[in-house]
């Protein structure tokens, strides 16, 4: 018996995630097996394309600045978001994370992929009011990396690696301007996720902004195209706990039920923008009992900002 990718996939991290130190086993099985961690041009393009969204929330509900504070929450292996608020002069941002694994070598991989990406023309469409003395640095950091550590890039692109639980962070309260993140939402567990949002709620500056953006696509269907999106609400959720994982669990929530939790904490809504997804995909699927309170059009979106202004 032939079993499929993301199958194989889903019991290897699966196996990792009982290791002693299964962050960095992960990080490598990602790495050199998958490639789910490479900064091609697709996750670049999608990671610029955030940032943009969450700039454009940010000026249109509040007030961008080079003083501002901004908290990323996720840091990741590259920078992208903060070196896009870098030159655009919106803010500094901090990055939450339990764990990261940004090196100076993924920095000069992101710092290089922007010059790449502005020399073909591709950036302007992205970001196209540069401050020139903010790009004169990244072109000479990649130039001359030998004369930078990784501490002092961080220094110049505003980033500050905050490793907390994002639930109880050290940060005084209303002292952020704008919180934002890109594909976490999805995996953290719904009360998890509710304990970082009340948190957020605290850290946050009247009058401060939210932008989130929660990818609701089953994430096994990204390595594995014999699958669709949707391939995961065909489980019960103790079925699901056996396929799922620690190390990058999907929690698989709906659009709906992050407006909930959202209203459930009194958290407001100022904008929220989905994709519709694909009912006729989602009709491929067996769906599980447990989601026949959903109506179709609610289980299909597949992609999501909820954008909160604070009171």
């Amino acid at each position: 018996m032939i079993i499929s990718k993301w199958k194989l996939k889903a019991v290897v991290q699966k196996g990792i995630s009982f290791l002693p130190n299964n962050e960095k086993a992960n990080y490598f099985f990602q790495k050199h097996i998958t490639k789910g961690v490479n900064l091609n041009n697709e996750h670049f393009e999608n990671k610029i394309g955030h940032s943009k969204d969450h700039i454009a929330f940010f000026k249109k509900h509040g007030e961008t600045g080079p003083d501002k504070k901004i908290i990323e929450l996720g840091s990741g292996w590259y920078p992208v978001v903060p070196i896009m608020m870098y030159l655009s002069k919106s803010g500094k941002v901090t990055s939450v994370d339990i764990q990261s694994w940004m090196t100076k070598e993924t920095q000069l991989t992101t710092i290089n992929k922007f010059i790449e990406w502005r020399k073909n023309g591709k950036l302007n469409s992205y970001l196209s009011d540069i401050d020139v003395d903010r790009w004169n640095y990244l072109l000479d950091i990649s130039s001359h990396p030998e004369n930078y550590s990784f501490e002092s890039i961080n220094q110049i692109i505003g980033l500050r690696l905050l490793l907390q639980d994002a639930r109880d962070l050290q940060l005084e309260t209303d002292s952020i301007d704008l919180i934002c993140s890109n594909n976490t939402f999805e995996h953290i567990y719904q009360s998890i996720l509710t304990g970082i949002l009340k948190e957020f709620s605290r850290v946050i500056k009247p009058k401060g902004v939210m932008s989130h953006f929660i990818d609701m696509s089953d994430h096994f269907a990204h390595y594995d195209k014999d699958i669709n999106i949707y391939n995961f609400l065909k489980y019960s959720e103790k079925s699901w706990g056996l396929i799922d994982n620690t190390i990058q669990p999907q929690n698989r929530l709906r659009f709906k039920d992050y407006l909930e939790i959202y209203k459930s904490l009194n958290i407001p809504i100022s904008e929220e923008c989905n994709r519709p997804g694909s009912i006729e995909q989602l009709k491929e699927i067996k769906l599980h009992e447990e989601y026949k309170d959903y109506s179709l059009e609610e289980l299909a979106i597949s992609h999501g900002y909820i954008v909160s202004k604070m009171q």
